[in-house]
């Protein structure tokens, strides 16, 4: 099997959720079991992404069914040979005393990123977060970085305010992140680069887990009576969004043909998807402009599984 990495972003606020919710918010957004991270179910990505190589006719017919299985009880009935893992979060927009906003990740995320993507990040140390004189606990910036108040050696987040250093570890990091994200045929991908990396953070696990519980976007939403003009009683709901920018990384995997008429090898298959960025929507809400998404997938970083 080929496996590579896929990279997303959501360009507008993102609800994947999990149906009705048992606590405030009435329509919360999927997270993992054990972290309660955002995630993003890998079968809401490959159910999209089929329906966009044929919309925008990227892939022809035969290779769809090849790639994601028929879709019809008439065809011959076979598994796809592309199987996609969830997208988990790597990056998560937080707003900012200084530079608007900060693009957040944590060393627990960033050992997980490694272990997957060990082409582009698997020779990056990752950080630790206590500095050797007094084992304080900081955050880690870039040494140009746009978060950092001035005089003060310190960011503030949300409503946090947190102590915070730069060190090359924390650039390398940042330009591995940017370039994965930014290719160099996206239009402004040096501009998109430098801006991501200015504003990006390495905080302590238990902060941006915090931060990954409390903020997030809560949205109110009513429906309104037709005749009376006000809200429709029983009618007011909350919903839960990841904020616009998060970005989120998944493996996906690229078997040999299971199609009985059809022997192409997993490399042969793998070659066939999309080199460039695809736009998609993902999720609920799309009427209202909810999950319009960048899809990158890395299609020439293959390796045998």
């Amino acid at each position: 099997m080929q496996t590579q990495i896929f990279h997303l972003q959501n360009l507008s606020a993102l609800h994947v959720g999990t149906g009705q919710g048992v606590g405030v918010v009435d329509l919360p957004i999927a997270r993992a079991k054990s972290t309660n991270l955002p995630l993003v179910p890998g079968s809401a990505i490959k159910g999209v992404l089929r329906d966009e190589l044929a919309a925008q006719k990227l892939l022809q017919e035969k290779d769809i069914q090849t790639l994601f299985g028929p879709d019809s009880a008439l065809d011959d009935a076979h598994a796809g040979a592309i199987a996609f893992g969830d997208a988990n979060l790597l990056l998560l927009p937080i707003r900012s005393f200084a530079g608007t906003v900060a693009y957040a990740t944590c060393p627990f995320i960033l050992r997980q990123y490694k272990r997957d993507n060990q082409t582009n990040v698997g020779n990056l140390q990752v950080p630790q977060l206590s500095d050797s004189d007094d084992n304080t606990v900081s955050a880690r910036v870039i040494a140009k970085s746009s978060l950092m108040i001035s005089g003060t050696g310190r960011i503030a987040l949300e409503d946090l305010d947190i102590q915070a250093h730069d060190n090359d570890n924390t650039q390398e990091w940042a330009d591995a992140i940017t370039e994965s994200l930014f290719p160099e045929y996206t239009k402004d991908y040096a501009d998109w680069r430098t801006q991501v990396a200015k504003r990006f953070v390495i905080l302590p696990d238990d902060i941006f887990s915090f931060l990954a519980d409390t903020a997030t976007e809560v949205r109110t939403r009513i429906r309104i009576d037709r005749k009376t003009r006000t809200v429709q009683q029983g009618a007011l709901w909350t919903e839960e969004n990841l904020p616009a920018d998060s970005v989120f990384w998944g493996v996906l995997g690229v078997s040999q043909s299971r199609k009985k008429s059809d022997d192409r090898s997993a490399q042969d298959l793998a070659d066939l998807l999309p080199k460039k960025e695809i736009q998609i929507q993902i999720g609920g809400k799309h009427t209202v402009g909810r999950g319009l998404c960048r899809l990158l997938l890395t299609s020439d970083k293959t390796q045998e599984a």
